[in-house]
């Protein structure tokens, strides 16, 4: 007898270029947030250095165990006190680019994992 276990359908980031983030068919020129099964919401105009805890609130209700931040063509730390909230929740928190943030999220979401994102056009 042979089982086969169906893997959940994860989002699939295309491309990341000047013109924006593929996801599927659409270009989202705009930055924006999403989890490994929706594009959750353009993401507010603020820097990284301004990120709160709070503008995570609606990803986090996805209950992720990893939010990864892609922060453009240059990596850009997350405020401190950011970095320690999400300690807090007991959810892991990633910074890097925001071609390596979309190449981390393809493999993490394709091993099934609960995972979300922000990314920086």
């Amino acid at each position: 007898m042979k089982f086969t276990r169906e893997m959940p359908t994860a989002l699939m980031i295309r491309s990341v270029s000047a013109d924006g983030i593929r996801i599927g068919d659409e270009t989202h020129a705009r930055s924006l947030a999403l989890t490994h099964e929706e594009v959750v919401a353009e993401w507010p105009d603020k820097t990284v250095a301004e990120l709160e805890e709070s503008d995570f609130d609606e990803l986090l209700a996805a209950e992720p165990e990893l939010v990864i931040i892609g922060t453009g063509a240059r990596v850009e730390f997350a405020p401190r006190e950011l970095t320690f909230a999400f300690a807090r929740r007991q959810v892991g928190l990633e910074v890097m680019d925001t071609a390596a943030a979309a190449r981390t999220f393809n493999v993490l979401a394709g091993e099934g994992r609960r995972l979300a994102a922000v990314l920086y056009v």
